[in-house]
């Protein structure tokens, strides 16, 4: 909920906030001396505390990211509160990044959107760069995404790819938005990849997850400052976040039971959580599965879902 301040301006305000913070700052005694990397790629001028924030403020901020990197280069060093960012902005420096150097830049920072809603990121896609993430990365390539089990989930994108042509030919003569047909479709395969069958509670987790990825998406100021904890208990979207996970709970708490308690399917035919869960009874990992684990990726696995009732109707 926004709080209507008619006096001032979203720059003023962030420049009170500066001044606040230093204050704190000083009379905490929390101050460190900055560390002096060297060969940091070229920066606009900061202020105290808030670092180039304010740089971001003026319109949208890839627009502004934009006007910075007209100015000071392709690559650019800011400084967001207490994170350092580096902002790429051409191809040859995103090869650099993404592929020469992907190790070294390959780990993620922490959040309090990454350590509620993916549990405190145990997933596949937002845990760090490490023996973990290693492990995660072999079951999926070895056990999920084996030959053996793409093919075996041939027919479900043959049924879906008909179900969508069958809808497409319904709604003949009527305006339709293929984006969200070819979203659900997608959809649909993802769910039945996933769990076996889509989803029983579709109606329900999937505008849950649509929700929870717009809360986890936006701006977190406790991100930026993380030495300051007053924050972190003061961020109400951490409080959202929590509520709409006990909510995700229940649900993913009900997938799994339903899975464990069903006879498992035989190997190389199981879903994504039938393969987690027999990782799991073997016991032979370095880093044991938990059902924090599994529900971790089931909800990066969902990430894509959209709502079309017309596909994702419960198909037997």
């Amino acid at each position: 909920m926004e709080i209507p301040l008619p006096n001032f301006s979203f720059t003023t305000l962030v420049l009170f906030s500066s001044f606040i913070f230093l204050l704190i700052t000083k009379a905490l005694k929390k101050s460190k001396p900055e560390k002096n990397y060297v060969n940091l790629p070229p920066s606009p001028p900061k202020l105290p505390v808030i670092g180039h924030l304010h740089h971001l403020v003026d319109g949208l901020p890839h627009h502004a990211l934009t006007k910075l990197n007209q100015k000071y280069g392709p690559i650019l060093h800011l400084k967001l509160g207490e994170v350092s960012a580096i902002v790429i902005s051409t191809r040859e420096a995103a090869k650099e990044v993404l592929k020469v150097q992907d190790p070294a830049c390959a780990d993620k920072p922490e959040s309090i959107s990454g350590k509620i809603m993916w549990y405190d990121a145990k997933d596949i896609i937002f845990s760090p760069y490490n023996d973990y993430w290693r492990q995660m990365r072999k079951i999926c390539i070895l056990e999920l995404l084996s030959a053996r089990n793409v093919k075996s989930f041939g027919f479900i994108r043959q049924d879906e790819a008909s179900h969508l042509i069958k809808s497409l030919q319904s709604s003949a003569g009527q305006t339709i938005n293929l984006t969200e047909k070819v979203y659900a479709f997608t959809s649909s395969i993802t769910c039945r990849a996933a769990f076996g069958d889509v989803l029983k509670d579709s109606d329900t987790l999937v505008p849950m997850f649509k929700k929870a990825i717009i809360m986890a998406g936006g701006f977190e100021l406790a991100d930026l400052f993380p030495s300051f904890k007053l924050l972190h208990l003061l961020s109400w979207n951490k409080y959202k976040l929590l509520r709409m996970r006990r909510k995700l709970d229940t649900i993913l708490d009900d997938i799994i039971e339903e899975h464990k308690l069903k006879q498992s399917g035989e190997f190389g035919g199981e879903d994504i959580v039938d393969v987690l869960l027999r990782m799991q009874r073997n016991g032979e990992l370095k880093f044991p599965i938990t059902n924090e684990n599994i529900k971790a990726i089931i909800v990066s696995t969902t990430l894509p879902l959209r709502t079309d009732k017309s596909l994702l109707a419960n198909r037997r």
